[in-house]
């Protein structure tokens, strides 16, 4: 989950300083970077977000050679525009300048001159060259605003192990993180003191007061987002990069519905999808409040990992490509009775000669009840149903990981999602799960290659999905996956269930679609083919959520942490405690309180 503490929390912590006894401090190494953790959970840290930073790095790295791409085709594109000559950047008209200063008409621009030529204040020409020639300057190094920083470590790798990074401002609200970003830094050597700065200040106002000024701004909250996002939109640079994760994974995947819509906007659906279906959620919630301010997002990677989902979204500013926004917006009915859904799409658009209108969508897209099985539906939304990744930078992102296996410590697991997202069904929203569809007609379940060949043999296109081994995606309609059903069921016949039983509704009616199970040779995916791990298991016992910074460790976080570390902290604490509790707990534990 997130390095840095509630705002509460913070507050309450920001008068503590940290102890100067070394014997307090572990010394933590992840990657490059080495931190020292205090033994008493002063400031948060948790392993298991090596995944998590990880990819973090990983996308970065892409998008620096990304942005270098694009500042070279956008020098390309003016290469081959004829460039003309301004009368601001000359002393005298047009002509005088055409006779004073040759202009060239070789096929090379004034730009790529430029290049080969050092501009002199004095020299009209440099003058001239330096103002058109702006493209052909190499691209800055991006900044990078980590605006919930804790203990440094996310930004201290950043500096450390990106190649081409410029500034990395580290954020936090609490006195004694900053104190504990500031010893890493100084802990970390040249390279992080010259690239890493920290500063004490609460994050909603540093990013307001500092609008499209860092092409890169990573928010990883303990727990929501929502409260930062209106002024990291503000604060990301046009074309840069907002990575954006959420924990509160009780919450986005409908376990308190009115909790989700009063933080996101959106109501959840408690579907087999809902670990997808909160990736949607989080991204309808950043594009909402990108258009406020004339302005869209564009996802290129979004994942769920572990206990959180986390998003990697490029934010680009036009009052006319924002319109498209309800076109990417759909309402999802789900059946309570059976695995059906359905998604309404927001709005349309209508193009008439060259001009665009924009309208409300059509509805509804389904009866008041359902076709499958006659149950009602529960209505969710609304969410994003455009695409969530963008495969070219999900390959690029997998070639740099591969290439550069040796610096990613969680390179087996980041390596497995990202194969396989690049997998998965780019424009199909949601998933059904198989197992799920045999629960409802209480059948013997088909093997997944016999129901992707049943699939793909009726003129359909079907993917895994990186959020649950067991899901599905695909293009057929749901009475097309019935039907499929309907026909593994006639060859494994099951017990005759009760009248009213959604299953029951269901296999009553006849196929109308002949399901052919004969394996069909897309039924593997590449990488199944090739017998490469997906989804792995996790590393270690207790990987998961962390206790938030600043609590005390109990008895009661045993699940979290495990018992050894219990005990050890009981332990570490054993000789703190008050003399009159324990002379307290001795009188309880003597034997004439002790049951005879």
């Amino acid at each position: 989950m997130g390095e840095a503490g509630g705002i509460e929390q913070q507050q309450k912590s920001s008068d503590k300083t940290m102890s100067t006894d070394p014997n307090d401090y572990t010394i933590i190494k992840e990657g490059e970077a080495e931190i020292l953790m205090h033994a008493k959970n002063e400031v948060f840290y948790n392993k298991t977000q090596v995944n998590n930073r990880d990819l973090s790095i990983a996308v970065l790295r892409t998008f620096i050679s990304k942005l270098k791409e694009e500042h070279e085709a956008r020098n390309n594109k003016r290469m081959k525009t004829p460039q003309k000559v301004s009368e601001e950047a000359y002393s005298g008209n047009v002509e005088e300048a055409a006779t004073d200063i040759p202009v060239s008409r070789s096929p090379k621009s004034n730009g790529e001159c430029d290049a080969k030529a050092e501009p002199s204040e004095d020299d009209p020409q440099e003058t001239v060259d330096l103002t058109e020639g702006k493209g052909q300057r190499q691209v800055k190094p991006p900044i990078v605003l980590e605006a919930l920083a804790a203990s440094g470590l996310r930004a201290i790798r950043y500096a450390r192990e990106v190649e081409g990074i410029g500034q990395v401002v580290a954020l936090d609200n609490d006195k004694a993180s900053v104190e504990a970003c500031k010893r890493n830094i100084k802990f970390n050597g040249s390279v992080a003191c010259s690239k890493v700065e920290s500063h004490l200040a609460d994050a909603r106002i540093f990013m307001l007061t500092h609008q499209k000024e860092f092409d890169v701004v990573d928010l990883d909250p303990y727990g929501s987002p929502s409260v930062f996002l209106d002024s990291a939109v503000q604060c990301v640079a046009d074309g840069g990069m907002l990575m954006c994760t959420a924990t509160d994974m009780a919450v986005l995947c409908g376990g308190n519905g009115e909790v989700c819509y009063s933080k996101y906007g959106s109501y959840p659906l408690r579907g087999k999808y809902c670990h997808e279906m909160a990736l949607r959620i989080l991204l309808a919630c950043i594009e909402s409040h990108a258009n406020r301010y004339k302005r869209y997002i564009v996802p290129v990677l979004s994942v769920q990992i572990d206990f959180y989902v986390r998003v990697f979204v490029r934010i680009f500013t036009s009052a006319s490509a924002m319109k498209n926004t309800p076109l990417k917006l759909s309402y999802v009915y789900q059946c309570i009775g059976c695995d059906s859904f359905h998604l309404q799409c927001l709005g349309r658009s209508v193009t008439k000669n060259n001009s665009v209108r924009y309208l409300p969508g059509f509805g509804p897209v389904v009866p008041r009840e359902c076709s499958d099985c006659g149950k009602k539906f529960n209505m969710g939304g609304p969410i994003w149903s455009a695409p969530i990744h963008d495969q070219e930078w999900v390959a690029s992102i997998l070639a740099n990981v591969k290439s550069m296996k040796d610096r990613y410590p969680a390179y087996d697991r980041i390596s497995a999602v990202l194969t396989t997202i690049s997998e998965e069904l780019l424009d199909i929203p949601l998933f059904v799960s198989l197992h799920s569809l045999c629960g409802t007609l209480k059948c013997t379940s088909p093997s997944a290659v016999m129901f992707r060949s049943a699939v793909i043999n009726a003129g359909y296109r079907i993917s895994g999905t990186h959020v649950n081994p067991l899901g599905l995606k695909s293009d057929a309609p749901m009475d097309v996956i019935w039907d499929i059903m309907r026909c593994w069921v006639k060859n494994h016949p099951v017990k005759a269930q009760s009248p009213d039983q959604s299953g029951t509704v269901i296999l009553a009616k006849e196929p109308t679609l002949q399901a052919n199970f004969a394996r069909a040779v897309a039924s593997l995916s590449k990488a199944q083919a090739k017998k490469i791990a997906r989804f792995l298991p996790n590393p270690e016992k207790h990987w998961g959520p962390k206790v938030r910074a600043g609590r005390q460790i109990t008895s009661k976080h045993a699940s979290l942490l495990g018992p050894h570390v219990i005990n050890g902290i009981n332990n570490h604490e054993e000789g703190d405690e008050p003399e009159a509790k324990r002379q307290k707990t001795d009188n309880h534990n003597s034997p004439s309180c002790q049951e005879v």
